[in-house]
């Protein structure tokens, strides 16, 4: 197996940053979401056995995203797994740990050795998706601690 790691630290405690990660109301903003694409189509359940599912327009394209929620444990992990189209599904697990006033947040993304060439586009996919992520707590008058 090949992994993709990426870790992004939050000025927010794990349980915001965590809540946020599961906020169906928002998903549509950060997860699978490009700067350019439309997201046309939202179904997020987080619980265990939940669905995920989020489609975005990308010109013509249409970028199916579908998962399911394995574990979660608040405020500190969240396993699912997802697919893109017809791909093999993949396990990625996201863990929030305390890191001074804020947290870590770390993402591990499993895949198999024949996939190893998409590693630096999968961590570079990640890498936007938490940086999106991180906007939405921003964004959110939840999220802010002045």
């Amino acid at each position: 197996m090949t992994g993709v790691r990426v870790e992004k630290r939050f000025r927010h405690p794990p349980e915001r940053v965590f809540d946020a990660f599961l906020d169906p109301a928002h998903v549509g903003e950060w997860l699978y979401a490009t700067p350019t694409g439309v997201m046309e189509h939202v179904r997020y359940e987080p619980r265990p056995g939940g669905v995920i599912e989020l489609f975005e327009r990308r010109g013509e394209d249409l970028a199916e995203h579908h998962g399911v929620f394995i574990e979660i444990d608040r405020p500190h992990r969240i396993v699912f797994e997802t697919r893109y189209a017809d791909d093999p599904s993949i396990i990625v697990t996201v863990t929030f740990r305390p890191a001074g006033d804020g947290c870590l947040v770390l993402l591990e993304h499993a895949l198999p050795d024949e996939w190893a060439h998409f590693v630096e586009g999968a961590s570079k996919g990640w890498t936007m998706i938490l940086d999106g992520l991180a906007r939405t707590v921003e964004a959110s008058p939840t999220g802010d601690q002045s």
